[in-house]
């Protein structure tokens, strides 16, 4: 069989081809040998060496090829790509080898004089010497560069692989080599060529098979998740989040009275079988179809390409004469609980929907737009501004005015006035009230419901019966919106058949359309509100209904022969403190900073000083933004200064640029130290980088004002704040009338507005009992001038979901101190978490039964303080 004879596809046939033609060479030059048994010693070793050595080195490795199946020869190729370049370093050393066996082939068997096996040898290196030449220039490849080639370049090469080095051999070794010999040269060369080839062409095949299959269907779930949706890219496109898979499982309705027991296993393993209910959910609706909304003309009128309303309850404007389109606007009608087309849920509008926008407003007859998303967040814009600012403006034919904003801490209340115009003269104006939820972070859902939960009530009430379906957007008009739907709408079936249907009713929802809901962090934040709503209601008031619901708390018994007063505030200590959020507080170089242990400000608010050059640890200090009635951060909750954290506390007010003080302990009571003195009595003092200089005092009937002047070292202008200290606390117990805290609170308003609002800084001795009292009163009261209602469980349940123990527990004065501690103990605190405080801050059991009661009061005090307000104002009737 000829070497330059074309290889076969299969290479296992090829090394078949292979075997058998050495086989039937084995067997003719075994009859030669037979027949030349009488010749020289030296002839037939001659002969015998390079047969020997040809035939061994190979055959065993085609005797394995001949009987492995295909599969096994491509795992065999596979298996070899790692040896690609110790087949190059063979490839260049095989024809040595070959001849250095035959060498010792002729030693051995001692028929070749000493000078005729050096002038072998010496053969042997010129032969050497030539092939590696050959190999490492002439080859179609070379060792340091090497390329994928396509099926018929290795073809080619392949080819060449087998006719080429048999050739170059055979001039160079002419006088020397015999037939058989040149085949040693040839087989190795020709077979690592053809291993090496055939692993570069699969492994190309199998390189662009597997790209052209791979298609990217969703964007990494390892990206940050803001406004509930993943960031869009490129043509602005809400991406998504990938689904796993899950099969097909129905979740049936929960009974309230398992709620919390469900929430409880649904929220373990951090959210597991909240994410496999979401994933569940149908994501489209198969029988719906988007042709309106795919037409060229109203592409552009999508803020995102992919969310899209169906057609058949999509929002249908009026046509407008001679323009094209013009009835369509990305908009989708969602039926309530038992109320069909309650909402229209729509995407933020664009510059180019502002007119479509308030036409739908005015054709819908919409009294109400719940917006739930910020014009820009991260710099990148949500939504643009559809109303003015002040005055009024025209879109299209409808004129829209503003006559009235109300900001509050987690939304904005703005009233419009909204009448069409056209040839025949302009329309009856109709009221329309925007609700801006501000509170929405960029990241994720709300840290707590019960914002969303006032927002949801205030939206109930202003909405009128007979007017249109309320409009709902936020940016895409399905995370955010969809997430209110569903509470609205649960909350209702919460009332009716005490029970709730989340997985069902978003099942239904996504029917009429797609992707409502968009992440399982929203999806568990509406499990999160129901059950918030379901354990502790509506404890809102009016003020009209105060004097009868307070008569209510101190005479009604509820289960456990317990008042309704202490029936309410024992909800409070449901409010769980999240000790793994107090991390930087509990560092060993901060322990001492802290005045009572057990007090320690979260992370996620608390008041960050900027570090010291050098110093580490110097950016702490014990104290929490708290917010108020209106604004976010409205107050520093903070402990009493210590000796060595008094330059903390003057570098907290002059960063912050805080402008007001309020104090709310003496300085000793009951021969405790309760505070540092951290002002001078007079003249002037120095605390570290700080200097504080005394230019004013007048006394008041419950608290006494100074005026003071801080200078930091290297600035020359100084800062002036003004310090509050409330002297008519009683050092047990509260005070005896609520008139002297509404003074010091409206002296404090007053100085804010006169300063610029920045934080006012409240402080008793740890931070948190008096202190939380005094914000918690604060906003109730600003509450009852702005709305005339209060929410004292909800605002003291909110204070201290921002700082541990804000409120402290209630007495009744009917009993004496030893029956106020085992009963106060018994109604209000587990004994299990009694004994967990204990064991976790090793303090005495005894002392905390101290501590808990010098506790007297407090909660039922704001109740106390709401009523003197209100008698102290004779036109009080305003507020109904």
């Amino acid at each position: 069989m000829s070497p330059t004879r074309a290889p076969v596809r299969r290479f296992d046939s090829y090394s078949r081809v292979i075997l058998r033609r050495t086989r039937e060479e084995e067997e003719e030059e075994e009859e030669e040998r037979q027949t030349e048994n009488t010749h020289e010693l030296t002839s037939s070793s001659a002969a015998a060496a390079p047969r020997e050595t040809r035939s061994s080195p190979l055959h065993g490795y085609f005797d394995f090829l001949s009987h492995a199946g295909s599969s096994t020869a491509f795992s065999v190729l596979i298996s070899l790509l790692n040896a690609a370049c110790t087949a190059v370093t063979l490839l260049c050393s095989v024809p040595c080898s070959a001849e250095r066996r035959s060498c010792m082939g002729l030693c051995e068997m001692g028929g070749v004089g000493n000078r005729q096996v050096a002038a072998h040898q010496r053969q042997c290196s010129k032969n050497e010497t030539a092939s590696n030449r050959y190999h490492l220039s002439s080859a179609p490849w070379r060792p340091q560069r090497i390329r994928f080639l396509s099926p018929v370049d290795a073809k080619m090469l392949f080819l060449i692989g087998i006719t080429v080095p048999g050739n170059n051999a055979s001039q160079e070794n002419s006088t020397s080599e015999n037939p058989t010999h040149q085949g040693a040269h040839v087989l190795p060369s020709t077979l690592v060529i053809s291993l090496v080839l055939i692993i570069l062409v699969l492994l190309t095949i199998y390189c662009l098979r597997f790209k052209s299959h791979r298609k990217v269907l969703v964007t990494s779930v390892d990206k940050k998740i803001p406004n509930g949706f993943l960031e869009e890219q490129g043509e602005q496109t809400v991406v998504l989040l990938p689904r796993s898979p899950s099969p097909s499982k129905r979740y049936f309705p929960i009974p309230l009275d398992s709620l919390e027991e469900e929430y409880r296993i649904r929220s373990a393993d951090d959210g597991k079988l909240f994410r496999e209910e979401f994933n569940s959910l149908p994501c489209y609706f198969h029988h719906g179809s988007f042709e309106e909304a795919s037409r060229e003309y109203n592409r552009e009128k999508n803020r995102y390409p992919n969310i899209l309303p169906y057609d058949h309850s999509r929002v249908v404007l009026s046509h407008l004469d001679g323009h094209l389109c013009s009835d369509y606007i990305n908009a989708s009608y969602i039926d309530g609980y038992k109320e069909k087309n309650k909402f229209i849920a729509a995407q933020g509008p664009k510059p180019e929907t502002l007119a479509d926008f308030w036409r739908m407003v005015w054709e819908q007859k919409t009294a109400t737009i719940v917006m739930l998303t910020n014009l820009k967040e991260r710099k990148e814009e949500k939504c643009c501004q559809y109303w003015p600012e002040k005055g009024c403006w025209m879109y299209g034919n409808i004129r829209v005015a503003l006559e009235d904003v109300t900001v509050l801490v987690d939304y904005t209340i703005r009233k419009f006035c909204v009448q069409y115009q056209d040839s025949d003269g302009p329309r009856a104006p109709r009221l329309v009230t925007q609700l801006h939820f501000t509170s929405w972070p960029d990241f994720g859902v709300p840290f707590t419901p019960i914002g969303m939960l006032k927002f949801l009530k205030k939206v109930k009430t202003v909405n009128p019966s007979y007017a249109g379906p309320i409009v709902v957007h936020c940016s895409a008009g399905v995370g955010r919106t969809g997430t209110f739907i569903v509470i609205d709408s649960m909350i209702d079936m919460m009332h009716v058949e005490q029970r709730v249907d989340v997985f069902g009713f978003v099942s239904r929802i996504r029917e009429q359309r797609c992707q409502l809901i968009q992440t399982d962090m929203q999806y568990s934040f509406i499990y999160q509100a129901l059950l918030e709503y379901y354990l502790y209601g509506d404890t809102e008031l009016d003020v009209c209904s105060l004097e009868g619901h307070l008569h209510r708390l101190h005479n009604t018994r509820a289960p456990n022969d317990r008042l309704g007063l202490e029936e309410e505030f024992r909800k409070l200590t449901n409010v769980r403190i999240m000790k793994e959020n107090m991390r930087t507080g509990n560092l060993p170089a901060n322990m001492r900073k802290n005045r009572v242990l057990q007090i320690i400000p979260y992370d996620f608010n608390r008041v960050i000083l900027s570090v010291k050059r050098g110093q580490e640890f110097t950016d702490y200090i014990n104290a929490s933004f708290i917010d108020g009635y209106r604004q976010k951060d409205c107050f520093i909750a903070t402990q009493g200064p210590l000796s060595h954290t008094v330059e903390d506390f003057w570098r907290m007010v002059w960063e912050w640029r805080c402008h007001s003080i309020v104090m709310l302990t003496e300085l000793k009571e009951r021969e405790q130290e309760k505070c540092f003195q951290y002002w001078p009595s007079e003249g002037s003092v120095i605390f570290g980088d700080y200097t504080v200089e005394l230019t004013g005092e007048s006394q008041g009937e419950t608290f006494t004002r100074k005026d003071m002047l801080l200078t930091y070292k290297s600035e020359k202008q100084p800062q002036h704040v003004r310090h509050f200290h409330f002297h008519g606390w009683p050092e047990i117990g509260i005070p005896v009338d609520g008139r002297g805290m509404i003074d010091i609170i409206a002296a404090v308003q007053r100085q804010q507005q006169q300063s610029g609002n920045r934080p006012i800084i409240v402080h008793c001795s740890a931070g948190a009992g008096r202190t939380g009292t005094f914000i918690a009163l604060s906003n109730i009261l600003e509450r009852v001038k702005a709305e005339g209602l209060l929410d004292v469980f909800q605002t003291v349940k909110s204070l201290r979901m921002q700082r541990p123990h804000m409120v402290q527990t209630v007495v009744s004065p009917k009993q004496d101190h030893l029956h106020h501690i085992f009963t106060r103990l018994c109604h209000f605190f587990v004994l299990s978490r009694i004994i967990l405080l204990t064991n976790t801050y090793r303090i005495p059991l005894i002392s905390i039964l101290f501590f808990f009661s010098l506790l007297q009061e407090q909660y039922d005090f704001c109740y106390k303080v709401v009523q003197d307000f209100i008698d102290i104002f004779s036109d009080y009737a305003n507020f109904k």
